[in-house]
This record gives structure tokens, C-alpha cells and sequence, in this order.
């Protein structure tokens, strides 16, 4: 795109080149042997990884791992620094054939941030010719500087002096996919493409060898190469090794076990602690009920962490949080995890494992190799690196006990150090770490196991509270006189608390225990049939006890409205209402609808200040009823205490209303709220005992009574009542007018 407008014009601007290359699913064709040939024969190319002693891998299934490796979401390479360099700035600074801005210019051969990524793969597999099998193989290499966002890099198409086209071939007869790359726009001269791509599939790893692809750039130009070569790979994760060798046998081998010991014995003094884990603790361990490499992988899973730490001791009121993550890549025998019997590196599987991770103890030693992203200069001047890395590096992992966790802090201790001198420029002052509480597997499952008791304990507790219900249900048959005297505020608060289930999903019972469980887990139980039923049961059940609890208060204000004209202790709530107790109880009730858990237990205090107020000579409650009821509502608490500390490490203080260590969710909650609960059904049932005249002389202190006394106003009728007395209409209301008048 040109503009029309002459250069003087304020409107004009310099020619524009929109560029876009093809779409996946566009064909390819491949037909750039001449190039190829330019910049890979003789095959094989000898770079650095064809004469390093890495086992590279020659199978048939290239394309399908090249594809999984490369494909959508897997990820950017990551760029090596150039710790080998020895040249002018300009060239040790240089990204490869990559024309460099000024942040990549600003890393200074470290590269750090700076990360390469692999689009439009396209991979051919050619027919075997003999028992050599090959592959044609094209692509764009597209680098992403630190300051660019890799995903929205990733999208882009368009060549530019940031991406490489390369075309070549791979053959298993060496392992080596040699291609030519071409930077920017490529002309039919392929005046650009003065590039070779040489790249891997590794099938040895080592604590130097970490990479599931490694490949370089290099410089086709025997003569005054322009770029040092330019080396990428990506970090292999145990989980992703089953994806790329379902048939192939990748192995691991040890390096550092020496230094290893050495570190072990510097670290292992004689103290009264260690012999307290070694006779009272246990720690994570093989298991003796698996088959031993299956145990390897439990073990590796438990020893692995993915967690928060947080600099120990703590510093500061607000602790800075680091995310801290360890991949047990291999574990004895075992590389990464446990599906076949291709994991095993060695051929004697069944021999027992006696590696640097002290079981009776629950600590590991281990040997670090530190990526260094450092100037060029300062990598070449520091002779002892391996492979550019700095394995000079001390870590000590000390884990948490898997039983007894509540006599010691449930949670990880790392620290790594730096073994070279305080003037090396390589050299990192000692770090040590604390993580969140850890979360065995085993304790993962007595998550899952606890959801299934708690949904049992559910149903029961509910069934009971059915029960309950159902015996006042048929009490209040019995004795109708008193059930006027019920507080349709408790009854409400049961019915909301019945509710609230049924309309937000949120469990009747036990929710603080299931607000701790993880997502995973969930979704982990979410597959089995069994909590499935118990789910619907608790849901019936919980509908029941609302439809129940709702059925007695109809009949409460039923009665209520029938005694309404007839019977005087309603008259004399009304004049409570005048007086403004109604008012006190509205804000009370407020009160309640916010914290409808706490008052579900709480549930018998609107029941004791109306029998306060109605001076009650009766017993409206049965027995069973509210003590049942306590008893229901207490269960959750008594079981919260005594239960297992499990703690979640995922818990954050920010979640305020889940903390365990405050309000009434802390353990002085769980003996504070069923220890008043009590007390509530203890006050119900005196005041159900005794009378109203009764309970005043013995709350009274000298010549001071707690309660005010008793007034005729306050009296219930006689349980046979004159006709004249049950007459409702105008008249029964003018003599009772008559009557209040005559009382005040």
C-alpha cells in the first residue's frame, strides 16, 4: 500500500508491505532439495548434540512426537545463552540470524526472557528404504523478545526479520533433522537462506540433559559467520513423557551421586531431634502393599511439590510469597512416571532403592545445576560451568511428617546454596523457603473417603432431625393450648436454614468440612455413582425437614390467630408491640438472616426470650423435639474437633469467611457455640419445668429478682373456657379492651 499524496504532503506516508503466510490446513509442497543440500550435506551435519554422547532418538514415529511437542499449547523453546562465546560484543550479543531489537540487544548474550517459537510444522513421512525410515519436515521459527507477548506472538503469521523459514529432512539412520532457514521474506534466489536448523528428539537425560528437543542455528558460511551458533530446547515435564514415548524406552542417568553423599553427611549431624523422627515420625516412603515400581511413582508424586513458600523465618508483618515448584523427574530406577515397564532405566527393577532421600527423616540432598542468565563475558570467564549450567548448588528438602501432623508444623523446608566463593560473580546468598502445609496423596484420599462419612452422617443426622420434627407434629395434637406459645421466629430460622440448601446448592450440614475440600477432589467425586445418591438423599431429606418444618408453623399460626380474640396472652403481645419489643426482636431477626448458620444453632434463643416475656406455665416444646434438634445442630461441631487435621494448601488469609483460625469457624468456635447451644436447651427445659412464679423466686438474689413479676396480664385462661369467652367478633374485642383499660 502507497499513498498518492507528493512526500511534502502532511498526509503521506511511506510505502506499507502486508505480508500473511498460509493457514494448517493449506498443503505444503515440499521442493527445496537444492537449498537443503546447500546447507546440510554430507548428512549427517556434525554439530556439538551429533558428537556430545547423547542417545538421540531414531524410531518411526518422528513426525507424531515432532507434532505432540510442537503442537497447539505446548509451549515456546527456550533459548540458551551463549556460554561458549569468545568474540566482539556485537557478535557473542547477537539472537542467531534473528535481526536483534534493542531488548534482546539489552540481555547481553543471557537471552534471558527471550524465547522461540515453533509454527506451521508440517511433517512427511517418507517410505522406509530399507530399515532406514525418513521424514521431510518444514516450519517457521519465530523468535518472541522479553517484552512481547508470547500467545499474541504466537498468532502472528506475517515473515519479518523475527522469523525463520526452514525445510529439510530427518532420517533415523541419525536422529538429526537438518534444515535450511531462510530469515524474513524469501525470494526464489534464497539470497536469506544462509541458515542451518539442526534439531533432536533426546532419548538419555541427565541433571545436564533436562530437554525433550534441543536443537541450534547455525551459519551455512564456512567463512566469517556472521552470528555465533544459536542453541534452543524445551524442558521436559514427567508427565508429558508418556505422551512422547509410548513405545520407545527414554532412561536417566546419574551424575552427582558422589556429591550427593557428600552433602547428605555435612548435613546429617547426630541430634536428639533426628532420633525423635526417626522413632516417632513417619515420613513419606515406599509402599509395601504396591508392586515396587509402582510405589516408586507414588512416592515420586508425594515428594513432589507445587506449592507457595515463603522466606524462613518470616521477615515482616506480609511475608513476600514465591510459587515453588519441584518435579521428581526421576526416582531410583524410575523415569518420570509409572505406566509400563518403559520407565524402568535399569534392567534389575525389583532391586531395592538406597538413594540420597532419607526416609526415617524425611529428607532429601541434592545437587542443583542453576540455569545462569548472565552477560556472555562473564559466562565465558567462568570455566567450571557444565553445559552452561552452574552446578555448584546445594538444595536440602525437608518434608513435613505424614502422621502426627499436629504435633509438628505440617508444612516443606527447602533450603539451596551456593558452594563458590563470595567474589564469584555466579555466587547467590543462601535460600531458604517454607512452604504452605503439604497435601500427601494419602491424605488426598481421606478427603475424598471423608466426603462419603460426611454424606452418611448427613443422612443420619437428618433423618433424626425428621424424627424430631415429627414427634412435636404429633405433640401439639396432644396439648393445643400450648402451642400459641412456640416462637415462630425459631421455627423460621429453621425453615431458612432448610432452605438456603435447596436453593444455592450449599449442603444443610458439615458445609465448613466441605468448604476445604479441593476442586480437584470434587471433581473426583463427581464421577462416582455412590456419592451421587447420597447427594440426592441428603437433598430429599433436606426437603422434608423444610415441608415439615413449615407444616408446624401453619399450625402455630393457625392457633395463634383462632386464640387471637379468645385468649389474653395475644392480647398481651400486642401491647408488647406498642411498648416496642417487636422492634427489638425485627433487628434481632436481621441479625439472624446474616449469620443463619451461627443462629441455626443457636435456634432455642427466640424460644427462651418469648417464654421470658409470655411468662409461660406450660411446656410447648417436647423434649425430644428441642433436644434432638440441639443435638442435630451440635454433631457438625463435636466432629469438626475431633476429626483429623487436615489442613488445605491452598488456603489463603484473604478468604476470611473460610479461616479455621477465626470467628466462629476456630476450634474455640467448635467448643464455644455447642457449650451455649447446651445451655439454650438447659434454660428451654427449666423454664418448661418450673412455672414463671416458680423460676422468679429462685432467680432471686436478696431482695433483687431477675425477672420482673408476674402479672395477671401475663396468666393463661383456664383450659375449659366460658362460652362467652371463645365468642369472637366486636363484643369479645370491647370486653377485653374493657379489661386491658381496667389493668392499666
Amino acid at each position: 500500500m502507497r499513498s498518492l499524496n507528493s512526500k511534502s504532503n502532511l498526509k503521506y506516508f511511506d510505502g506499507v508491505h502486508i505480508l500473511s503466510q498460509l493457514s494448517k490446513l493449506s498443503n505444503y509442497e515440499f521442493g527445496s532439495e537444492n537449498f537443503v543440500s546447500k546447507a546440510c550435506e554430507p548428512y549427517p551435519y556434525e554439530d556439538s548434540v551429533a558428537n556430545g554422547g547423547i542417545d538421540i532418538y531414531k524410531g518411526t514415529g518422528f513426525c507424531e512426537i515432532l507434532g505432540q511437542i510442537t503442537g497447539e499449547g505446548a509451549g515456546p523453546f527456550t533459548i540458551v545463552p551463549h556460554w561458549r562465546c569468545n568474540g566482539t560484543d556485537d557478535f557473542c550479543s547477537k539472537l542467531g540470524p534473528f535481526v536483534s531489537d534493542k531488548e534482546i540487544k539489552a540481555t547481553d548474550g543471557s537471552f534471558k526472557g527471550v524465547e522461540l517459537s515453533m509454527q506451521n510444522v508440517k511433517c512427511e513421512q517418507m517410505p522406509a528404504q530399507g530399515n532406514v525410515s525418513s521424514a521431510r519436515v518444514a516450519a517457521v521459527f519465530r523468535a518472541v523478545p522479553p517484552v512481547e507477548n508470547q500467545y499474541v506472538m504466537a498468532m502472528r503469521s506475517g515473515p519479518s526479520n523475527m522469523t525463520v523459514a526452514a525445510e529439510g529432512i530427518w532420517k533415523s539412520s541419525s536422529g538429526q533433522l537438518c534444515m535450511v532457514g531462510c530469515l524474513g521474506l524469501v525470494d526464489t534466489d534464497g539470497s536469506s537462506c544462509n541458515s542451518r536448523v539442526c534439531l533432536y528428539i533426546p532419548m538419555s537425560f541427565s541433571i545436564k540433559q533436562r530437554s525433550i528437543i534441543i536443537g541450534s542455528f547455525s551459519s551455512t558460511s564456512k567463512i566469517n559467520a556472521s552470528y555465533f551458533p544459536l542453541s534452543f530446547e524445551k524442558l521436559v515435564r514427567p508427565t508429558e513423557l508418556w505422551n512422547y514415548f509410548r513405545n520407545s524406552r527414554p532412561y536417566y542417568s546419574y551424575s552427582k551421586i558422589e556429591k550427593a553423599a557428600i552433602i547428605l553427611e555435612k548435613n546429617q549431624p547426630f541430634s536428639f531431634q533426628a532420633v525423635f523422627k526417626k522413632s516417632l515420625l513417619q515420613f513419606p516412603k515406599l509402599e509395601d502393599t504396591e508392586a515396587y515400581i509402582t510405589s516408586l511413582s507414588l512416592l515420586a508424586e508425594d515428594l513432589t511439590l507445587h506449592t507457595s513458600a515463603f522466606p524462613d523465618p518470616f521477615s515482616g508483618s506480609q511475608p513476600t510469597r514465591t510459587d515453588f515448584q519441584m518435579e521428581i523427574l526421576s526416582l531410583g530406577p524410575l523415569f518420570g512416571r509409572y505406566w509400563s515397564s518403559h520407565n524402568i532405566s535399569s534392567a534389575d527393577g525389583e532391586t531395592p532403592y538406597h538413594g540420597l532421600y532419607d526416609l526415617h527423616v524425611g529428607k532429601m540432598y541434592l545437587v542443583g545445576c542453576r540455569d545462569v542468565r548472565a552477560s556472555w563475558n562473564i559466562l565465558f570467564d567462568s570455566m567450571d560451568l557444565e553445559a552452561g549450567l552452574d552446578c555448584l548448588i546445594e538444595v536440602v528438602v525437608s518434608y513435613p511428617p505424614t502422621t502426627s501432623r499436629w504435633l509438628v508444623n505440617p508444612t516443606a523446608r527447602i533450603s539451596i546454596s551456593s558452594q563458590r566463593n563470595g567474589d564469584d560473580p555466579l555466587h547467590f546468598s543462601t535460600v531458604r523457603l517454607q512452604t504452605l502445609p503439604i497435601m500427601y496423596r494419602r491424605q488426598r484420599e481421606d478427603i475424598l473417603s471423608r466426603r462419603g462419612v460426611e454424606g452418611i452422617l448427613r443422612i443420619l443426622t437428618l433423618s433424626f432431625a425428621i424424627a424430631c420434627i415429627l414427634s412435636q407434629l404429633f405433640y401439639i395434637k396432644q396439648d393445643a393450648d400450648s402451642v400459641p406459645f412456640i416462637s415462630l421466629v425459631m421455627l423460621g430460622v429453621q425453615a431458612l436454614g432448610y432452605s438456603l440448601p435447596l436453593i444455592t446448592g450449599a449442603e444443610a450440614l458439615f458445609k465448613r468440612m466441605s468448604s476445604e475440600s479441593y476442586e480437584t477432589s470434587s471433581y473426583d467425586l463427581e464421577k462416582n455413582q455412590w456419592v451421587h445418591v447420597i447427594d440426592y438423599t441428603v437433598k430429599l431429606l433436606v426437603m422434608v425437614s423444610f415441608l415439615l418444618t413449615l407444616r408446624l408453623c401453619q399450625k402455630v399460626w393457625k392457633s395463634r390467630i383462632s386464640f387471637k380474640t379468645s385468649r389474653k396472652p395475644f392480647r398481651m403481645e400486642k401491647y408488647i408491640d406498642s411498648a416496642g419489643n417487636s422492634r427489638t426482636l425485627q433487628e434481632w431477626e436481621t441479625e439472624l438472616e446474616e449469620y443463619v448458620g451461627l443462629v441455626q444453632d443457636f435456634f432455642l434463643l427466640p424460644q427462651v426470650i418469648g417464654n421470658i416475656m409470655w411468662q409461660i406455665d406450660c411446656k410447648p416444646l417436647k423434649e425430644l423435639y428441642f433436644m434432638g434438634i440441639t443435638f442435630v445442630r451440635l454433631l457438625p461441631h463435636v466432629y469438626d474437633y475431633i476429626r483429623a487435621p487436615i489442613p488445605n494448601p491452598y488456603f489463603a488469609d484473604e478468604y476470611e469467611f473460610v479461616n479455621p483460625n477465626v470467628d466462629f469457624y476456630s476450634k474455640f468456635g467448635d467448643i464455644a457455640i455447642p457449650s451455649t447451644a447446651i445451655l439454650l436447651a438447659v434454660a428451654v427445659y427449666i423454664q418448661q419445668r418450673w412455672n414463671y412464679e416458680k423460676l422468679s423466686q429462685s432467680l432471686t438474689v436478696g431482695q433483687r429478682r431477675l425477672l420482673p413479676m408476674s402479672s395477671r396480664m401475663y396468666q393463661r385462661l383456664p383450659s375449659k373456657s366460658s362460652e362467652a369467652e371463645l365468642v369472637s367478633g366486636v363484643n369479645g374485642d370491647a370486653v377485653l379492651d374493657s379489661e386491658h383499660d381496667n389493668e392499666e
